[in-house]
């Protein structure tokens, strides 16, 4: 009986506009439908999360941060998002819908896959997430479940629910997320934290396995496969695929080193390597079949009639592990072929002729690669020589070897290939185009440098406005003083005007405070007068609203701000703060005490002393007399002076 029937979302309007027409996969926390978007007339995927789940802040926080994730991604090779909402109990996400199936599904069917197929799958994946890391976050669940492969030989990367921004730390309380078998080790022996390379590391795993047809680091539990992770290196392909060429060794070895800062540093930049390595390959060594594939191919002759998968005609839902509920998104069974029925099966001579093709275009078909990733070799075809890191010239005489026209040449900067040599072609190297076809070429054009522009003189904002129109980044500002230059222009950049710098460089600027103003002590001062004082030198004033008690009469300025005998820059506001004359304070009787008691009480009740012995009191130890009689009251620091007995 098909479950879908059983699912209460089938058949329903989700949010007044999404018609549910079917179940595609179900997992631990979302089950994905085909859907159809009613107000734009098209099909598209609806990941709904468990009702059970949506109560859970964490879960939605997850749903939401895809959602918002992937949406900043506009590129080929990522499934769209379209939409985020909620409905009653559900919260869901509307994405793209993609009809054809998964790398996974791939690998089951051949085991393992000729180095040009590898590749061809690689490198649209490694653009995708390298438009993720550029954009400031990494994927940390790359397998083979979540890239997709259309029918129409369009490969797309999926599920970004794990995704975090790359300056994010989170705390899991020591959970690890993502798929053992494509780990890396920081994300292991340090789970919480990671950045694009972890993304790189995975990358290199499932490139092993596409030319192996199997995982690098096996073991009968998670915790076997997690310690080998940690305490192994991957193995070089070779290894388990005898002949495979050393580039692809060198490849896979750069992307899966266990230290991270000996990997490419994000997936542009591994993406790259795959391009140079792919350039070094020859036809014969990017089409060998690995003996997987064949044994793949020859055990299916034995136990099935045709490959033709039941995806063709029935959609059929495919369970997903109660821990990865995304990777399964839109796909078909390439698997359990059904038999043919008899009248077709190979029966004379013809049938047996008829047999292999057919087979052959099965096996197209069901691994729904298209043009884009299986050839069919034709003398009518040759495949673009390498040319990267060629002179023009040089690419040119190796074109027309290859019986190839140079077509049209344009040229673009470039940080990391040398001026005057190839950086692209189109088709790119190892394409299989029509023989005397054209083939455009990039050719470098060096860094893109500029010179600093002379900025001096010039107000802060157009100074800005001006290296940015050079092509360059204003930078930190520091302030000086100047007796030439006015305030708030600029007096230098670092470097300096005229200096040769690569296009997006940071220029620091120092800015104008204006002449230095030598800050007069007005302290004590009446109001007015210091107000006359200030403005006479430059300066602005401002007075605070609150007064203080102190020595200074009521009216007078108590304290100023910035402190006498500093320097501020002309037209800088000096602060003024008012006294409200000293505070009183009620003198206590000291007479009569001993001198060290009188001085202890005087001085904890605010007030100086002063001792006056004269030659009646030198060697006297009694208080016989106090300049403010005890109980009077006297400003507080004032001088009491005790005569001494």
């Amino acid at each position: 009986m098909d479950t879908t029937l059983q699912d209460p979302l089938v058949g329903q309007v989700l949010d007044g506009r999404y018609r549910v027409d079917a179940r595609i996969a179900v997992g631990g926390m979302a089950t994905v439908y085909r859907a159809l978007d009613t107000r734009l007339d098209r099909v598209l995927a609806l990941k709904v999360m468990h009702p059970a789940l949506a109560a859970d802040g964490t879960f939605v926080e997850r749903f939401i941060r895809e959602a918002k994730s992937v949406a900043r991604l506009a590129h080929p090779n990522v499934v769209q998002v379209f939409d985020q909402g909620t409905a009653g109990s559900y919260v869901y996400l509307a994405m793209e819908y993609v009809a054809g199936c998964t790398l996974r599904d791939v690998l089951r069917e051949r085991g393992a896959l000729q180095p040009r197929a590898a590749l061809d799958i690689l490198e649209p994946v490694l653009a995708a997430l390298g438009a993720a890391h550029r954009a400031g976050f990494v994927h940390r669940d790359m397998k083979p479940e979540n890239v997709l492969i259309g029918d129409d030989g369009r490969v797309k990367v999926a599920d970004f629910g794990l995704v975090r921004s790359v300056n994010t730390v989170t705390s899991t309380t020591g959970a690890v997320l993502g798929t053992v078998s494509y780990l890396s080790p920081e994300q292991i022996d340090q789970p919480g934290t990671a950045d694009a390379r972890v993304d790189v590391y995975a990358c290199g795993v499932v490139l092993y396995e596409m030319l192996t047809g199997s995982q690098p680091h096996e073991g009968e539990s998670p915790a076997i496969v997690l310690y080998k992770h940690l305490h192994e290196d991957v193995p070089p392909p070779s290894a388990l695929v005898p002949g495979l060429p050393f580039e692809l060794d060198e490849l896979v070895a750069s992307a899966t080193a266990r230290t991270p800062g000996l990997r490419p540093y994000d997936a542009v930049a591994l993406l790259a390597q795959t391009r140079e390595a792919r350039g070094r390959l020859s036809p014969e060594q990017l089409d060998a079949v690995p003996p997987q594939a064949l044994a793949a191919d020859h055990a299916g002759a034995e136990n099935r009639t045709s490959v033709i998968p039941r995806s063709l005609t029935v959609p059929r839902l495919l369970p997903v592990d109660e821990d990865e509920p995304e990777q399964a998104y839109h796909r078909t069974s390439v698997l359990e072929s059904p038999p043919l029925p008899p009248s077709r099966r190979g029966r004379s001579s013809g049938g047996s002729r008829r047999g292999p093709l057919l087979i052959v275009a099965a096996v197209l078909l069901a691994l729904g690669l298209g043009a884009g990733v299986w050839y069919i070799n034709s003398g009518q075809f040759t495949r673009v020589p390498a040319l990267l890191a060629k002179t023009e010239a040089q690419a040119r005489d190796r074109l027309d070897e290859a019986g190839l026209e140079a077509g049209k040449v344009t040229y673009a900067y470039s940080d990391t290939v040398k001026r005057g040599t190839v950086i692209s072609t189109d088709p790119g190297v190892g394409a299989r185009i029509r023989n005397h076809d054209s083939v455009s070429i990039t050719v470098s054009k060096g860094p893109h440098t500029v010179k600093v522009p002379d900025v001096g003189g010039s107000a802060l904002s157009k100074a800005r406005a001006r290296l940015k129109a050079a092509g360059l980044e204003p930078g930190m500002v520091t302030r000086e003083f100047s007796e030439d230059v006015p305030k708030g222009a600029v007096i230098s950049t670092d470097p300096g005007s005229g200096t040769t710098l690569r296009a997006e460089s940071a220029v620091a600027l120092t800015v104008s405070k204006g002449a230095p103003v030598d800050v007069p002590d007005v302290t004590g001062e009446d109001l007015a007068d210091a107000r006359a004082d200030l403005v006479e030198a430059g300066l602005k004033v401002e007075v605070a609203a609150t007064r203080v008690n102190s020595e200074f009469d009521a009216g007078q300025v108590a304290k100023q701000t910035p402190a006498p005998d500093n320097q501020a820059a002309e037209g800088d506001t000096v602060t003024l703060t008012v006294s409200k004359g000293p505070e009183m304070v009620e003198v206590p009787d000291v007479t009569g005490d001993s001198v060290d008691d009188a001085k202890s009480e005087l001085e904890a009740a605010g007030f100086q002393v002063d001792e006056d012995r004269g030659l009646l009191g030198l060697f006297g130890d009694t208080v016989k007399k106090q300049s403010v009689k005890g109980g009077d009251t006297a400003p507080k620091g004032s001088t009491i002076t005790i005569t001494i007995r």
